[in-house]
């Protein structure tokens, strides 16, 4: 049976006051960082499209900058293994929480896919229109049309990242890879030039905590999270590796490319992970 994120119980303990106050001490300078270089993103990416259309050379690096004050204000530690491919081509990685937002952002400029619904959230959503993140929606009916859309980034050198598991978990786990968004990868004008980079995200809870702590799934709510992840004390800290890049052309089709990244991604996350059933 896999372990299904929507059924799982995901408790929400009340969160005590001395936490909300480290929740307000971070996020009154965080979100005068973000929301004032995202003003900054925003003047720069006029004169940015004029001149270079949908490929956004500069303002990615305001968005890269962003993702590490976070790191830097809420304390949690952050290390990355491995290196950031320089192939033209897709990254793809376990998702673990809205943490992954920042966590992978602050080593690699990339441009997100993510499901529709994020377009609507509050805060989350302006953010991610604003620094051109992909949102499809995952129905049989539009899947050519997104397979386009990926086609079309992926052609003007957009180095995209997706999460195949479809959904975010407890942390402690790889859900099987969903196959459908790396069918835009074999396109023949795309298969022989690009490369696929499977990242393991991994996630240790602060001292004390339980070893979910960072996850995110099933019904529990985002600013619930979002109070208790940023205003925690001690934090724990994340772990980002990159893998050896895989050849698409090497692959016969989508769903032997999506086991290869899935099973490397697996094999990279702590030995008491692994035995864990996705």
């Amino acid at each position: 049976m896999t372990w299904d994120p929507d059924t799982a119980p995901a408790p929400q303990p009340p969160i005590d006051r001395a936490t909300k106050i480290r929740f307000w001490l971070r996020a009154i300078p965080f979100g005068t960082i973000c929301f004032g270089t995202l003003a900054i993103l925003l003047i720069l990416r006029q004169p940015e499209r004029w001149i270079y259309g949908m490929r956004r050379p500069f303002t990615p690096y305001l968005t890269q900058f962003v993702c590490r004050m976070f790191f830097v204000i809420s304390g949690i530690r952050f290390s990355h293994h491995g290196k950031p491919m320089p192939e033209h081509g897709a990254i793809v990685a376990n998702h673990a929480s809205w943490l992954d937002i920042f966590t992978l952002h602050a080593a690699k400029r990339v441009y997100y896919v993510s499901k529709a619904e994020v377009r609507g959230w509050f805060g989350i959503g302006w953010l991610a229109r604003a620094t051109g993140t992909i949102f499809i929606n995952r129905i049989r009916s539009e899947a050519k049309a997104q397979e386009e859309t990926l086609r079309d980034r992926l052609t003007l050198g957009h180095k995209l990242l997706f999460f195949p598991e479809g959904t975010s978990t407890d942390a402690l786990r790889v859900l099987p890879f969903k196959t459908t968004l790396f069918a835009a990868f074999f396109h023949p004008d795309l298969r022989d030039k690009l490369s696929i980079q499977p990242v393991t995200v991994i996630y240790r809870a602060p001292d004390g905590k339980e070893p979910s702590f960072y996850g995110w799934w099933g019904e529990m709510d985002f600013g619930w999270s979002l109070v208790r992840v940023l205003g925690a004390a001690p934090q724990g800290s994340v772990e980002v590796i990159y893998h050896t890049p895989l050849r698409v052309a090497d692959y016969p089709d989508r769903k032997a490319l999506a086991k290869a990244c899935e099973e490397t991604v697996r094999a990279a996350m702590p030995p008491d992970r692994q035995s864990i059933e996705g």
